[in-house]
């Protein structure tokens, strides 16, 4: 522990911050003053200090898929393909959505099988299977798009996942509500304590959380009341960025 201690010598913040899925990381340090063994159990206080932004996204991920059923793999296989490669034309003609913004997350053929006492299990026809993954960035438009997908013969609609592109914005103001937090509570605590609260000694950024928006139960109600003639309507809300900082201040 003494060995530990005496190294003590500046203000050290380690972590990583975790935004829409996308980690960050970084070192700060600041002067601070070495302490006594004896006197880091009696003379310091730790806090976890917790920050939270609410952000208005300005992407949104969508998982557009053809799910086709034939006599034979082949068929399965030529017949989806065909459906895929129209749904991807009028991804990129008409909503001018370029090729990086489009991947390919799945892609299988395999059979149907069916189970009689009789005749055991037989197969009944293949199942063919391509999901794509479009990133759009006019989130007035999700609902028409995803309109114009299931009109081009889009069967599987997955969730629509929003989050922010640029994440690197955010990153100190998330840091600072932490910190500000964290010197709230300690102040509380050494008033409480009768004494007053000294400079930072240490700081660790926890890993950071998220909770992006999904919608994917309320997009699957809304695509069947596209079905019934009503248009598809998807809501952004906002994404939440937290952040946790454990911090040890000197007590005087």
């Amino acid at each position: 522990m003494k060995g530990l201690v005496k190294k003590i010598g500046s203000v050290l913040i380690v972590g990583s911050l975790l935004i829409g899925g996308i980690s960050m990381s970084g070192v700060f340090q600041g002067p601070a003053k070495a302490y006594a063994a004896e006197d880091v159990q009696k003379n310091v206080v730790n806090v976890v200090g917790k920050g939270e932004l609410s952000i208005k996204p300005d992407i949104v991920y969508l998982t557009i898929g053809v799910d086709t059923t034939a006599a034979t793999a082949q068929e399965a296989q030529k017949t989806n393909a065909a459906k895929i490669q129209k749904i991807t034309t009028l991804l990129k003609g008409t909503w001018k959505i370029v090729d990086k913004d489009i991947q390919s997350t799945q892609f299988y053929v395999q059979p149907n099988y069916s189970y009689s006492e009789k005749e055991g299990q037989q197969v009944k026809g293949y199942n063919a299977n391509h999901t794509l993954l479009v990133s759009y960035r006019d989130l007035t438009k999700v609902g028409e798009l995803l309109d114009a997908a299931s009109a081009a013969g889009a069967n599987n609609i997955g969730n629509a996942r929003f989050s922010v592109e640029d994440t690197s914005a955010f990153e100190a103001q998330v840091i600072e509500k932490a910190m500000a937090n964290a010197d709230v509570k300690a102040a509380a605590i050494a008033k409480a304590a009768k004494r007053s609260l000294g400079q930072v000694i240490t700081v660790s950024q926890n890993d950071g959380s998220t909770s992006p928006v999904y919608y994917e139960q309320n997009l699957k109600m809304d695509m069947a009341a596209a079905d019934a003639g009503a248009s598809t309507s998807v809501q952004p809300g906002v994404v939440k960025v937290t952040t946790q900082l454990s911090v040890m201040y000197e007590l005087k």
